[in-house]
């Protein structure tokens, strides 16, 4: 049996889903995105050379601050009382670029998901912000949820 959308009413119309009757448990979220960069920005990035500044600490703190302000940006999602972001940025040589981690924790009656992915999303557009005058033709890419666990649907990850 497919899953109903819990967004949306019997006519189609949007909604915001009742959480009140549900407990409030441990939810966390985890998410990762990369931004894809020739490796003459990526070297002046970890230099910390970039002309607007530390690109790494900038980025980081825009992740946790629109993990804060999820429910503000996207339409349908609860005001939550995040305990814990973490955002996480490491190079990769390989790409070349970098590679962005959030983890978002709450104690609540919904998850993180979105809060984790919202993080991930501005600290990559932050990072292409910051050195775009560098390169405009880097690639975010790869945003998607890791893994998640809390709630009544349990624990969730991606496959690799």
């Amino acid at each position: 049996m497919a899953k109903k959308l819990t967004h949306l009413g019997k006519r189609g119309d949007a909604r915001m889903v009742d959480v009140s009757a549900k407990p409030a448990t441990e939810r966390v979220a985890v998410a990762e995105g990369r931004v894809a960069m020739a490796t003459k920005t990526l070297d002046l990035v970890l230099k910390g050379d970039a002309k607007k500044g530390d690109v790494l600490g900038a980025a980081r703190l825009a992740g946790i601050m629109a993990a804060k302000r999820t429910h503000e940006l996207i339409p349908l999602c609860h005001p939550l009382a995040i305990t814990k972001v973490a955002v996480d940025i490491e190079p990769d040589r390989k790409l070349p670029g970098l590679v962005v981690r959030a983890r978002v924790k709450v104690t609540g009656q919904t998850g993180v998901e979105m809060e984790a992915l919202t993080a991930v999303s501005v600290a990559c557009l932050t990072i292409y912000d910051m050195v775009k005058a560098v390169e405009r033709g880097m690639r975010i890419e790869g945003v998607r949820l890791i893994e998640k666990s809390g709630g009544k649907s349990g624990r969730f990850r991606a496959k690799e």
